[in-house]
Formats: structure tokens, sequence, C-alpha cells
């Protein structure tokens, strides 16, 4: 393994220089730390992040707190790991994924006290989220991908809910759609304080009232036969719906089995869409189903950088807020009502 020294050697400086010029502590000549970066890639040199943090009180390195869906990660969750991770690389720090226990606050004060991490990136916020309130206390510096109820004074990045619930509306109203349903998440995978959860049911219903659209919204699936189950109920309960969203892949499996086994085909005789789920998840369905694809990487680096703002200094004033929209990547599942059940359906059932 290579050291300063054989850095210096190589660019024929002194190891002070390459030390400031490698960890920022002091300006170095523009010539100067193109030639030492140069030696230290030929040399395969790697910075010792501990003993680097010892001298500056500073490891460089964020965590972000993801506690992990019962289903594990899948392409969705990680492209916001990665849009963080690259952020972050991109300044100059290292992103450590920390999968929460049982207990989250106790795994904050274990992560938070052995001084190996500079900020907290939260995920899977909560509206009531216990985890806010300690890092605040704490005065430990943190920002949020998701926000709770009431944010406050902390940074965030979101989902622009409303505005997704809207197209999303605003797509199948445009194809003659007059009852919709939404498969939201469950309380058994997902926290009943869960935001994601709660806001996309509350703006679903919104946006369909404000659009006169027909909606049932008391549904919740998370695996294949939980969406199984929910569309059986579905058709014995609402056969007015036409139109149905999901917000779980494993869910949206079990719909279209359950589809199959009526004999209904898709879009034909539903139009059927994913929500906050990848436009690259979407495509292995068959067919490739309409999905409301998260912003997942641009969030994941807004979280990151204004964390590193703060940091760093840059980030002074008030609290930085975000919500960016979802994108509508209209599939091969969506269509026009079928027409034998247009003719009697009662618009507002619910």
């Amino acid at each position: 393994m290579s050291s300063l020294r054989d850095v210096a050697e190589r660019a024929q400086v002194a190891v002070s220089t390459v030390s400031a010029a490698l960890n920022g502590t002091r300006p170095v000549a523009a010539a100067t730390k193109e030639r030492i970066e140069q030696a230290a890639a030929e040399l395969g040199y790697r910075p010792n992040v501990l003993a680097r943090g010892l001298v500056s009180k500073r490891t460089r390195i964020l965590a972000l707190l993801f506690p992990a869906p019962r289903s594990g990660f899948g392409l969705t969750e990680m492209q916001f790991a990665t849009g963080a991770a690259e952020a972050a690389s991109e300044r100059g720090y290292h992103l450590l994924l920390s999968p929460e226990n049982a207990d989250p606050i106790e795994e904050l004060r274990h992560l938070t006290g052995l001084g190996l991490v500079d900020g907290v990136l939260l995920m899977e916020v909560r509206l009531d989220d216990e985890r806010t309130r300690w890092l605040a206390e704490a005065g430990f510096p943190f920002s949020m991908i998701g926000r709770t109820r009431e944010p406050g004074p902390i940074d965030h990045a979101d989902i622009d809910f409303a505005r997704m619930a809207g197209d999303a509306v605003a797509h199948l109203t445009g194809l003659g759609h007059r009852a919709m349903a939404f498969f939201n998440h469950s309380t058994d995978g997902y926290s009943a304080q869960y935001g994601p959860a709660i806001r996309a049911g509350e703006e679903f219903e919104a946006a369909a009232r404000e659009a006169g659209l027909g909606y049932v919204g008391d549904f919740r699936a998370d695996s294949a036969e939980q969406g199984r189950q929910a569309f059986e109920r579905l058709v014995a309960e609402h056969p007015e719906v036409t139109a149905l969203a999901v917000m779980n892949d494993h869910a949206a499996v079990g719909v279209l089995a359950a589809v199959a086994e009526h004999g209904w085909q898709i879009p034909r005789d539903l139009t059927l869409m994913l929500v906050l789920s990848s436009a690259r998840v979407a495509e292995m369905f068959h067919p490739r189903l309409t999905t409301l694809e998260p912003p997942s990487a641009e969030l994941g680096r807004l979280g990151a950088g204004m964390l590193i703002d703060r940091l760093t200094g840059d980030g002074d004033g008030p609290p930085r807020r975000h919500l960016v929209a979802c994108r509508l990547v209209p599939g091969d599942s969506s269509g026009p009502p079928p027409a034998d059940r247009t003719a009697d359906r009662t618009a507002g059932r619910r």
C-alpha cells in the first residue's frame, strides 16, 4: 500500500504539501496539485479516512439511515442510495448505508457515538418520526429524504405527491375512466405513520374528488397474495372501477395473476398503473405497466447536497425544502374503459 511519502517522492514535493493538496487543509498551486493527484493515481494511493479525521475533526463520511423493506432493497430503493452516494463523492464525501435495527434510536446513539460520521441522511420518514427529535436534541447534523408532518427547520427533499396524484388522475380521465381504485401499502409492511403511504392516499383521494372521478381507497397490499385478494374483493364490491393504481410491485404481480384468472386482459378490461416504481421495474411486467416514476436519484442527490452544505457552512440560512415531481411513463397497460362496464357506472361511488 502506497503512503504519503511515496506520493511526495514521485511528485517531488514535501510530504506536507501532499497532505495539504489531498486533504484541502491549505491552498496548493494548481499545477502542483495536479502533479500530486497524478502521482497518487499512478501509485494507487488511498488516504486513510480515519487518520485524516483525527486531524480535521471530520471524517467526511455520511450515514444514510434506510430501514430495509421486508421485501428487501429493490431497484427503486437503491436509486435513492446511488444518487446520494454520487452527490457525496463529487464533493469528497463517502456514504455509509445503514439499515436500521428494531430500535432506531439505539442505532442512532451507536452510530453517532462512534465518531465515524459527520452527518445523517434519513430515509423512510414517518409523519411523527422520533429520529428527527433525537437528532435535533443531540445537535447532530442531518437532513431528510421525505418529511415529517411539520418539518419546521429541517432541510428536506420529497416527492410532490399532490402533483403525482393529479397527473395520474388526469391520465385516467383523459382515457375516459370514471372510477378508479388505489391499493396502498399495508400497515404490516410499513409503519402506520409512513409518510409516502399517507400522502399518496390523501392526494389520490383529493385529486379524484376534484376531477369528479369515483374513488376507492380502502385497500392495502404489499405481497402478491395480498394483491390477488385485494383485486378479488375489489371486483366483488366495486364493479364500476375500471382503473387501478398499485403502490407495491409485488402486489401488482398478484393483481395480474387474478386478472388472468378472471379471463380479463390488461388494458382491455382494466387499466393498471404502478405508483412510485422505476420505469425499469415497469418494463419487467407483461404488458409493460404505466408507472409514476419517482425522482429517486434526484432526491438522493438533493438530500446529500443539503447535508454537505450545512456541514461546510454553505447552507446557512432558512431550511431548504424541495418537492420534486414524479414522471408519468405511459406503458402498454393504459387504455379506455371497457364499454360493458361504463353504461351503469355510478360515478363518485366510494
